[in-house]
């Protein structure tokens, strides 16, 4: 079965989380740890995040700054296989256009099909930590052309003209999108534009960014709805664990806080107080989406499975 068969035939809202792969040198034991604490829940689908190797110059011995990689880690390929394989849950990769070429990319869709692993997310990436040699990649600029990519190699076409032989199972595919609009969108009506293209072209479902204001999510459903944009669109949660988390996520992530969740991380006094606002809201922020018909929650768990367990616990 495909996501979007999981998502439509199941009767309560999916429970999804996504997973960061250990950093070069450590265990895959610390992802099945993961796994094995939140499979109580009967999630339907694991993401794999994917990222791109970030760089950095260091001075060797002779003085000579020398170019090196860091914070590498297995590519999403490998982990999903070994998700799907063990547990038998539908493991998502996340498949990203920038950092990756075009050839790179038709590579790891070609792995993931004889792995059987079928089903991904579509995402442009980070652009912020590119060195010069990744931006100058033939890339796709734009989770788009990323798609089109996918989309070809479905039909057996290659990221170059030439023909290949076709999936025997098509890839499906999940997207992202925005409620509070992506930083680059100039305004809510081009967002709307861009996500329902994604979905003209294919996508199945959305995922959504975090967000902490569900009147947020529901205002941007109704518009999508009335924009003709029909498939689910499923809210991504992140539940807060760390006081810096206040003035962190809506830098990064360009997502606000309402005033009555970072009144209470400005009380306060540690990050195990800050950790049990995050599960105290997440908690209520789910029950509220559950009671609106969300098609399922999709939780961010990076560093805060633990705060995911809690908030499972109340609500499936």
């Amino acid at each position: 079965m495909k996501v979007i068969d999981l998502i439509q035939e199941t009767s309560k809202a999916t429970f999804s989380f996504e997973l960061l792969p250990p950093l070069k040198g450590n265990s895959i034991r610390q992802v099945f740890a993961v796994i094995d604490w939140l499979k109580e829940f009967d999630p339907k689908y694991i993401n794999i995040t994917t990222h791109h190797s970030e760089s950095m110059y260091k001075e060797d011995a002779e003085g000579v700054y020398r170019k090196i990689s860091v914070r590498k880690r297995p590519g999403s390929v490998a982990i999903a296989a070994a998700i799907q394989n063990k547990y038998g849950i539908k493991a998502i990769p996340h498949i990203i256009s920038q950092g990756f070429s075009k050839e790179e990319t038709e590579y790891a869709l070609i792995d993931l099909s004889f792995l059987g692993v079928t089903d991904l997310l579509l995402l442009r990436g980070d652009t912020k930590n590119l060195d010069a040699l990744q931006r100058n990649l033939d890339s796709h600029p734009h989770a788009s052309g990323l798609q089109e990519q996918v989309n070809d190699f479905n039909r057996g076409v290659s990221f170059d003209g030439s023909s290949l032989t076709p999936p025997e199972i098509p890839f499906s595919y999940g997207m992202a999108c925005y409620p509070e609009k992506h930083e680059e969108s100039p305004n809510m009506e081009s967002e709307l534009f861009y996500t329902k293209m994604k979905v003209q072209n294919g996508a199945d479902y959305l995922v959504t960014q975090m967000f902490f204001d569900n009147r947020k999510y529901f205002e941007f459903v109704d518009r999508c709805r009335a924009e003709g944009i029909t498939v689910p669109i499923v809210p991504g949660i992140k539940p807060i664990h760390l006081k810096n988390q206040l003035t962190v996520l809506p830098r990064i992530f360009r997502t606000d806080l309402p005033e009555e969740l970072a009144k209470a991380l400005r009380t306060c006094q540690s990050d195990d107080e800050a950790k049990q606002v995050g599960v105290e809201w997440c908690t209520a922020q789910c029950k509220e989406l559950i009671a609106g018909g969300v098609p399922g929650i999709h939780f961010y768990s990076l560093m805060a499975s633990e705060s995911v367990y809690k908030v499972a616990k109340e609500i499936y």
